[in-house]
């Protein structure tokens, strides 16, 4: 007597279950390839949490390292972690994407909605395309910052391994991960004044953390009166957040002995736009953020919270849930009943939406970090960091990360994990299970404030 099995394993769940145990999977794949002797430097094996931590670390694409990539990882383990990034910063169905378009298979309906989650649409209409384009510009825009990063790097470690270090930090970079190979823990701080590297590194990141939803929309629409809302709102806010996070930086650390006060005028610029415009979830830095003065850490804490924009390759809540909730804020100071942006008004859904991700994800901060000060044996502030990049897939850190506890490193893992998918999974999780009411309670009111 045979059995049949109708469909597969993964027809039992709903998309957002198939994306975090996609994700799952990915991550302890990772995890068992980084452990193999093959893929460090020593050829002895990887112990398996610190395999794991990287595993995440690059499958979230966040930057949080226990070992130095450069020095501790083999040519092996490197491209491992490379694919990983690859994978993880434009998602498995995407990947799953190319890979049936090279074959030839059509997309069926419950991977088109699959993608649809993964995307962040509202609609299946045109996530085959979407896929396709984002595959396009990928590639694109990695190859040519991959061939000039070469370039720039081969003069220094020559031809061969100048060109590998340009594919490396240019699909990092792009895939907001923040892995570098410069050893040491030293990410990009030999290079803080470097215009090239600073600008080409800086403007992967930027590109790879506004959507590729607003790329497209750029390409094809080209004038701002013909941008979507999402596409002003998202482009606004990110230049808003880079002024003024250079601006902060400059002025925080001009005189600070321990990272700008030697440094000539043009050095100081450059390493404020870098160090300001990195914690939207890069992970890069140019400046000791250990030496960064506390006030200049709890900037980058904030900025780190907010992240990317939705569909990018970042993490944190994003810039246009921050500007749905700043928008709405001041209407209620003004006593608008509307939350009104770019002369369109808001839908309520959204407004009560983008709150409930912040609340959320304050949250959740507020328990890792609580649970970080039980594990750990360091600083308010450098535990708070440390969670803060974690949950925003950032990959900044003010040194902690090497010294977790084994306990530490599985809250931290959990962090990234939760941080990459949280707030896209609580948004259509909501958006899903929204139901019309059939009768409304009495209103009554309460004082608050």
């Amino acid at each position: 007597m045979k059995l049949k099995i109708h469909g597969n394993i993964f027809d039992r769940f709903t998309p957002s279950q198939v994306l975090v145990i996609g994700f799952a999977g990915l991550i302890l794949f990772g995890a068992v390839l980084l452990s193999l002797p093959v893929s460090s430097a020593s050829g002895e094996p990887t112990d398996f949490i610190d395999s794991l931590f990287t595993a995440t670390s690059a499958v979230c694409v966040t930057g949080l390292v226990v070992f130095d990539t450069g020095t501790y990882f083999s040519t092996f383990g490197q491209v491992v972690i490379l694919l990983l990034i690859q994978v993880g910063g434009l998602g498995f169905m995407t990947m799953g994407t190319l890979f049936a378009l090279l074959l030839g298979k059509k997309i069926s309906l419950r991977e088109r909605l699959i993608m649809q989650e993964a995307y962040n649409k509202l609609s299946i209409e045109g996530v085959v395309r979407l896929a396709k384009a984002v595959l396009a510009i990928t590639f694109l825009i990695e190859g040519v910052a991959a061939l000039v990063l070469g370039l720039r790097f081969a003069g220094e470690f020559g031809l061969a391994r100048g060109m590998y270090y340009g594919v490396f930090h240019s699909v990092s970079a792009f895939n907001n991960a923040g892995f570098d190979l410069m050893g040491d823990f030293r990410s990009l701080t030999g290079y803080v004044s470097d215009v090239p590297v600073n600008l080409v590194v800086s403007l992967l990141v930027i590109l790879g953390g506004l959507g590729f939803s607003v790329i497209i929309d750029i390409l094809t629409k080209r004038k701002w009166q013909r941008f979507s809302l999402h596409t002003k709102v998202v482009i606004s806010t990110t230049v808003v957040l880079l002024a003024a996070g250079m601006a902060a930086v400059f002025l925080l650390e001009f005189n600070n002995a321990a990272t700008m006060k030697g440094m000539p005028l043009q050095a100081k610029l450059t390493a404020s736009w870098f160090q300001g415009m990195t914690p939207r979830t890069a992970g890069f830095n140019s400046l000791d953020i250990a030496g960064l003065r506390n006030a200049t850490q709890f900037l980058l804490i904030i900025f780190m919270f907010i992240g990317a924009s939705p569909g990018s390759t970042g993490g944190g809540v994003k810039t246009s849930t921050f500007a749905a909730l700043v928008m709405a804020v001041i209407a209620m100071v003004r006593g608008k009943e509307d939350v009104e942006m770019f002369g369109r008004r808001l839908p309520r859904d959204i407004v009560q939406r983008s709150l409930t991700i912040v609340a959320a994800s304050i949250a959740f901060l507020i328990m890792i970090t609580m649970l970080l000060t039980v594990t750990e044996s360091a600083e308010f502030l450098a535990v708070l960091f440390e969670a803060t990049s974690a949950f925003g897939t950032v990959g900044l850190s003010m040194g902690l990360t090497p010294k977790l506890t084994v306990l530490g490193k599985l809250v931290i893992i959990f962090t990234m994990y939760a941080g990459r998918l949280g707030p896209l999974t609580i948004a259509f999780a909501l958006a899903q299970r929204r139901q019309k009411a059939l009768y409304h309670m009495a209103e009554e009111k309460i004082m608050v404030g």
